[in-house]
């Protein structure tokens, strides 16, 4: 037992460290160098040292209990500014993920629409004008390399936008949403109602990359709450702004990668334990076959609505 308390006692001590004191006792020194030499001396190295001899120099540091409790406080407020930009994180993940309900999402989702049927007419124009070279022997239409290219990358960038028409004020609600309307078409099945019952009966490999996948979005949206708060740093010292810039870009990407992996992983897990879940209810025969039907997905979401 003792070495399994250890063992537990280690990783706690580490994710700990982690999570909480090192992203927090960054953000605090960057803090207290930005007090320190604020925008008229922002790249002043001597005075930052000037000013780390003098409080070096107090007498009261020489104290043991004194320097013990200096070192708590400073543990301790940086396990506060983590804790804060942890909650921020959920609020941004949120914020994310929304739904277009007040006047100015509904105003970003009609802006984001426009741009997505303009990049849509622009990719079926390209398709209208691709001339086809000839046709294969199986029946297939072949076109020049080039229009081929062209099409592609209009396809990329109207699909940057959204995979359908925006429903949402961002591109992570509609990314959510496109995986819930294709498992919808696919199987007509509510995906709201229908993952919390397919997550219990996930196979330990598939629900850790799942989680995975879901930490990341998660962490994106942290690193995104330290952006933040390094924008409110740069009021006082203007060099956090290049810092609150770098979080913002490098939590953008991590956050589009790691959505995009999720949603993959659940419209795979779907397609994969559906039948399963479906035979589990009771609305699939344990030797049926063939692919997951709509009017079982239908009574699937009729089940797990309970008449709502």
């Amino acid at each position: 037992m003792n070495p399994l308390l250890a063992t537990l006692g280690g990783k706690l001590t580490e994710r700990w460290l982690n999570l909480l004191v090192l992203p927090g006792a960054l953000f605090l020194a960057v803090t207290v160098v930005g007090a320190t030499l604020g925008h008229r001396h922002w790249h002043d190295v001597d005075r930052l040292r000037g000013t780390l001899d003098d409080l070096a120099a107090r007498p009261a540091l020489d104290r043991t209990g004194t320097a013990a409790i200096m070192v708590a406080l400073v543990l301790l407020t940086a396990a506060a500014a983590s804790l804060a930009a942890q909650f921020l994180g959920g609020a941004i993940e949120q914020y994310w993920l929304r739904f277009g309900r007040d006047p100015l999402s509904r105003a970003l989702t009609a802006w984001r629409e426009r741009r997505w049927r303009d990049r849509d007419g622009k990719v079926a124009q390209a398709v209208a004008h691709a001339g086809p070279t000839g046709v294969g022997a199986n029946g297939t239409v072949t076109i020049p390399r080039g229009t081929w290219a062209r099409i592609q990358a209009l396809t990329e960038a109207r699909d940057r936008i959204a995979l359908r028409v925006p429903t949402r004020p961002t591109w992570y609600g509609d990314r959510m949403q496109a995986t819930a309307d294709r498992v919808e078409a696919a199987y007509g099945v509510d995906l709201a109602a229908l993952w919390p019952r397919l997550w219990l009966i996930l196979p330990e490999p598939a629900g850790r990359q799942i989680q995975s996948a879901r930490d990341s979005f998660s962490a994106a949206a942290r690193l995104a709450a330290w952006g933040v708060g390094y924008a409110l740093l740069a009021c006082w010292w203007w060099p956090a702004a290049l810092v609150a810039v770098a979080c913002g870009a490098v939590a953008r990407s991590r956050a589009r990668t790691g959505l995009e992996a999720l949603a993959g992983l659940i419209e795979a897990a779907v397609d994969v334990h559906g039948r399963e879940l479906a035979t589990r209810v009771g609305l699939l025969a344990p030797d049926a076959t063939g692919l997951l039907a709509h009017d079982t997905g239908d009574g699937m979401s009729e089940v797990f609505r309970k008449a709502e």
